[in-house]
């Protein structure tokens, strides 16, 4: 396995990682019986989690967020393009996302709405481009995508972070505009791809 599809795998094992932060501790665990013994251990982990682990999953976030344009740019600059990889790649970003967005509405950070909407983007595009490739067809990420996937981060991240550093001196939800400025971007991007590949869409009935 060469190098760019090592990064992409290390994304993607990073989300669950991000997820352990990220989400509230289970409580199922800690009311079984049989974990009696481990209590201790998931009251302090739980109060870790609640104090730290919104900035660990943002600094893991960012980091996994920061390898996606990593991973592509060696794969072209050492000529090791792989069908592996392009299949791959896509799956991390979203895989990532995803959990981001789930997290941020599991924590009432995020309306759902806007999680549909950034999401369904993705299955949409997702689709067009696998149309495309059965038509031996590459949909290149567009600059507008590009720039879209960088705001994402960007407001998911202060998401994250709960509004850090602006909160230090405003009370002002500057992580809610950037990420309503995020979902506009999001749906104009996914009307983009779709008006400028319309004709690969057989859509008689």
């Amino acid at each position: 396995m060469n190098l760019p599809n090592k990064i992409t795998l290390s994304r993607i094992a990073l989300v669950p990682v991000f997820m352990i932060f990220i989400l509230p501790m289970p409580h199922i665990p800690q009311q079984l019986g049989l974990f009696e013994f481990a209590r201790p251990f998931f009251a302090n982990a739980a109060l870790f989690l609640s104090q730290y682990g919104n900035y660990i999953a943002a600094a893991i976030f960012i980091i996994a967020s920061s390898t996606d344009s990593v991973d592509g740019y060696i794969a072209r600059k050492t000529m090791q393009i792989t069908n592996f990889g392009k299949f791959l790649d896509p799956i991390a970003d979203k895989l990532l996302v995803a959990a981001a967005l789930i997290a941020l509405v599991q924590r009432n950070s995020l309306t759902g709405w806007a999680a549909w909407i950034i999401l369904s983007r993705e299955f949409i595009v997702t689709g067009l481009r696998l149309v495309a490739a059965n038509e031996g067809i590459v949909i290149a990420a567009s600059k507008l995508g590009k720039i879209k996937t960088i705001i994402q981060t960007v407001a998911v991240s202060l998401m994250l972070l709960d509004n850090f550093p602006f909160s230090l001196f405003t009370t002002v939800r500057v992580d809610g505009y950037i990420m309503l400025i995020a979902v506009i971007i999001t749906v104009y991007s996914g009307y983009d791809y779709i008006a400028k590949n319309m004709a690969l869409i057989d859509y008689k009935v």
